[in-house]
């Protein structure tokens, strides 16, 4: 089988990946979306569906306030005597001085659910990882962050034993990796030949990211970092990756790192690691944050590689390099393909498809229905969308570079607080917004709202429209270009509203807040009379090209 990286397509950052007999998972990173922590489901590591969520209950997640990117990071899944393990990290405060990082585990009987109540660990950091050793002991790994400045480190790595019956890390903290260049992260453990490999990311979740592992005969280390001629280095500062496109600008995946490994069946090892996919469109020169860099409107994904253990009992790639494969073959699995999902949801269902998130918290009734108005979704205009705490919105990611998006929404807003419609965005300070609102002298009319790391504007002005018939919008997106369209009622010849808008910067490294997730489009409702009138929804579709 062919397969063309990434095989996860848009907003799937940090990959965890597990084998549960002929089944693999992969659980992604969610910060600020509901619900938290995205597990996909394949049976031939090529073909992929998404299959459900862990967190999905009020009560045992609360992202309400938190700020871009923020969340939930780096979840781990691991596989353990019947049971499913996941330690996360919930990210309150970032961007700032002193980090607030809660580590947490959760554990099922069925990758479905339902999950425990999270079980605190400690908050040294980020990036927690459990090791199952084959004694029936368990360790959890993480990284650590250093608030002081100067800083005294570059990154440190830290172990600690977990006692499943007392459900705590128990004993001391102990660091098995202090780097006063090499800054590494999101780190795991596996064992083999009796050796344990203390497998990390290195520099970074951007452009310089790579891979890095170090072995040990003991747990507590000390650990040694494989290095190689093949690792080609610039500097004392940078890592020896065994997995890396730092030098490889050109390539079409870029920012590859933060790796996890897993067994087939038939003992052929692959690694599942973190990438992204650039545009040509960079940020100014001039620019306070990242100037100059790409832009990823498709945000970091997850692609996969052939590896292969050496006779020193060291692991690379297959290919002899440390440079990632664009395209490979998977020949020792047979093909599993899924059933083709429709573009069109018509909202037939009683709930939401699991391809949508919302914002922070979950779409409950005081959001919305799908049996209010049996084959329309009715969304509840409830606070802006610079809340973060309670918007009524779903959206899905982007996945490739050219897609179309649409609806078909009745509203009737009755004051210009009253908005509802289609939207592109990164975060709630990063979208473009076709909504249908109400004007004090052209009664309903529709707009165009742009935000841009909070500067706004209405780029196509105010367009009056019929009472009472129903508005489609669409969307269609060309690598950095956007463009809206509507048409009203029976007529549904679509014309065009507003230009042809530059959208890249609904991407990494644009935003000032956030850049860990990546651009989504959806619908939404907001009623800031605090009223909560609401806007029905007859479909939503999304299809790529090519």
């Amino acid at each position: 089988m062919k397969v063309k990286n990434p095989i996860l397509r848009g907003f799937h950052p940090d990959p965890s990946i597990i084998r549960v007999g002929d089944d693999y998972y992969i659980a992604t990173s969610t910060f600020e979306w509901w619900p938290g922590i995205r597990i996909s489901h394949s049976k031939d590591l090529v073909h992929w569906e998404t299959l459900t969520y862990v967190l999905q209950e009020e009560e045992i997640l609360d992202l309400k306030g938190v700020g871009a990117s923020q969340g939930i990071w780096a979840p781990c899944l691991t596989y353990d005597k019947g049971i499913f393990y996941v330690v996360f990290t919930i990210v309150r405060s970032f961007y700032c001085n002193m980090y607030d990082t809660q580590n947490f585990l959760v554990t099922a009987d069925d990758i479905q659910g339902p999950w425990s109540k999270p079980i605190a660990l400690n908050n040294f950091g980020f990036d927690p990882s459990l090791f199952h050793d084959d004694d029936g002991r368990k360790y959890m790994v993480s990284m650590v962050t250093d608030h002081r400045i100067p800083k005294k480190y570059a990154g440190r790595i830290v172990l600690q034993e977990y006692d499943a019956d007392q459900q705590k890390v128990i004993g001391s903290v102990k660091e098995i990796y202090v780097g006063d260049k090499i800054f590494l992260e999101g780190p795991h453990i596996y064992k083999r030949n009796g050796w344990y490999y203390l497998f990390s990311a290195d520099t970074g979740t951007g452009e310089l990211h790579g891979q890095t592992i170090q072995r040990s005969r003991d747990i507590w280390g000390p650990y040694e970092m494989f290095r190689d001629d093949f690792m080609h280095r610039t500097s004392d500062s940078e890592a020896y990756s065994i997995l890396t496109t730092r030098h490889y600008p050109d390539y079409p995946i870029q920012k590859a790192g933060h790796a996890s490994l897993v067994e087939t069946q038939t003992g052929e090892v692959y690694a599942v690691h973190l990438c992204g996919r650039p545009l040509k469109n960079r940020n100014s020169l001039d620019r306070a944050r990242f100037p100059g860099s790409r832009r990823y409107t498709l945000g970091r994904e997850t692609a996969i590689q052939k590896m292969r253990w050496t006779k020193d009992d060291w692991l690379v790639l297959d290919n002899g390099t440390n440079l990632p494969d664009a395209e490979m073959d998977i020949d020792d699995l047979m093909p599993c393909p899924f059933s083709v999902k429709p573009d069109r949801d018509n909202f037939d269902s009683t709930v939401l498809d699991v391809e949508y998130q919302s914002l922070r918290v979950p779409m409950t009734e005081y959001h919305l229905s799908l049996t209010e108005r049996p084959g329309w979704l009715r969304l509840y205009g409830r606070e802006g969308l610079a809340s973060k705490f309670h918007q009524s919105l779903i959206a899905r990611r982007w996945t490739e570079f050219q897609f179309t998006a649409g609806t078909c929404m009745e509203f009737e807003p009755e004051v210009f607080k009253q908005m509802a419609g289609l939207i592109c965005m990164y975060d709630t300070d990063n979208y473009l917004y076709l909504h249908c609102s109400h004007d004090e002298e052209l009664g309903k009319c529709i707009s165009i709202l742009r935000a841009e790391n909070k500067q706004y504007s209405y780029p196509a002005g105010y367009i009056q429209v019929e009472s009472g018939k129903q508005l489609y919008f669409k969307v269609e997106v060309d690598h950095d270009r956007l463009q809206f369209y509507y048409a009203v009622g029976m007529d549904t010849e679509y014309k065009e509203i507003g230009e042809t808008f530059d959208c890249s910067y609904l991407s990494d490294e644009a935003c000032d807040e956030g850049w860990f997730t990546g651009a989504v489009t959806g619908i939404c409702c907001q009623d800031l009379t605090g009223f909560g009138k609401y806007a029905d929804f007859d479909y939503f579709d999304y299809s790529v090209k090519g």
